[in-house]
């Protein structure tokens, strides 16, 4: 079975949903924990990389001891073509790792379910083409990607942050928004932050409820996707090709 390494960054956000469905798509899992102290391997010994999401900051390599390592990772695994899928947090260290910028957003956060736009960059892609026009997800961020990368696609946007989803070469994919959140996840989440959340003006258990409500939703359209990057990983994905002009 084709193998993923999987970097984490806090307890509360593990692979969730991703840890069945990806290996019932053929994908298996090797999960890292630097925050409990594991150590990341000097490079990627495996047929993708996925990096999750997490509290710290992609452009601060001082709020966490691993995140220069996990920055290189993604520099090497983008240069060599390995399948690359970056969450939230993940999407953030992709495009600083690759030229891109993050910052705090200037709108303040953007959190609990919210639809995205698919871009017309996307109509061609493998994993986007066949994503509905405006699909729902769980957003759950306080920093945002101000800059995409040099040669980055768009493929999916947001009234107030435009750099949702984004592909970095063929194989290395972004997604500010989080797919593979199970209910105790966004509970935990609401909770945890419950005074931040407050602060925007939003009500902490109203907003985890309504993110539980729609995670059937994002089950039947991010599940299919989320295969369809496992096959991309095991080399049966259709080959996405760039237009030229």
């Amino acid at each position: 079975m084709a193998r993923a390494l999987v970097i984490t960054h806090t307890v509360t956000e593990s692979p969730g949903t991703l840890a069945d469905w990806l290996p019932a798509a053929g994908l298996e899992l090797d999960v890292v924990e630097p925050w409990n102290g594991m150590a990341l391997p000097d490079r990627v010994d495996a047929d993708a990389l996925i990096v999750m999401g997490g509290p710290q900051q992609a452009y601060d390599d001082g709020s966490a001891a691993w995140l220069r390592q996990t920055k290189a990772l993604l520099r090497t695994a983008v240069a060599d073509g390995l399948p690359v899928l970056g969450i939230c947090l993940g999407a953030q260290l992709l495009a600083e790792a690759t030229g891109g910028r993050v910052a705090p957003g200037a709108d303040g956060p953007e959190l609990g379910a919210r639809l995205v736009s698919k871009r017309d960059a996307a109509v061609d892609d493998p994993l986007f083409s066949d994503i509905p026009l405006s699909p729902v997800v769980v957003q759950w961020h306080w920093d945002v990607v101000t800059e995409l990368p040099p040669g980055a696609l768009l493929l999916a946007a947001s009234p107030r942050y435009p750099h949702q989803a984004f592909r970095v070469g063929e194989k290395a994919y972004g997604l500010q928004f989080h797919i593979e959140t199970p209910p105790e996840m966004v509970r935990g989440w609401a909770a945890a932050d419950a005074a931040g959340v407050e602060a925007a003006g939003l009500d902490p258990e109203a907003l985890a409820e309504r993110a539980v409500g729609v995670l059937p939703e994002i089950e039947e359209v991010w599940r299919p996707f989320v295969e369809r990057f496992a096959a991309l990983v095991r080399g049966e994905s259709r080959t996405y090709l760039p237009v030229v002009g």
